[in-house]
């Protein structure tokens, strides 16, 4: 069975950080590429950050230079290092994974940036 739990989302003023962890078990996790996706109430839900087997990371435009995606391989987890967060970073972050035909998500994890 294939389990993707998001984890470390939570209230942060306008200017803070935050990390997000997503730990994945039933997959062969090195073979997936790993990606966090967000999404507001009335909103699609958009893509954040992706990283490849390969370790190669692409961003959102209003996430470059503040978010950082990053993957252990070993403790099959990967990672959102979120900073300089400003309100309309509020979301549900999700995490997903997909590899040919397979594509799996977690059930997320609410990020509020308010003062």
């Amino acid at each position: 069975q294939v389990q993707l739990v998001e984890s470390g989302g939570g209230l942060v003023q306008p200017g803070g950080s935050l990390r997000l962890s997503c730990a994945a078990s039933g997959i062969i996790f090195r073979n997936f590429v790993m990606a966090w996706y967000r999404q507001t109430p009335g909103k699609e839900r958009e893509p954040v950050a992706t990283i490849t087997n390969g370790g190669t990371t692409d961003y959102g435009d209003s996430m470059k230079g503040r978010f950082t995606i990053s993957r252990d391989n070993v403790k099959n987890t990967v990672d959102l290092q979120m900073n300089s967060l400003k309100p309309e970073d509020t979301a549900v972050y999700y995490c997903r994974c997909y590899y040919g035909r397979l594509n799996y998500w977690g059930k997320g994890t609410l990020v509020t940036v308010s003062s």
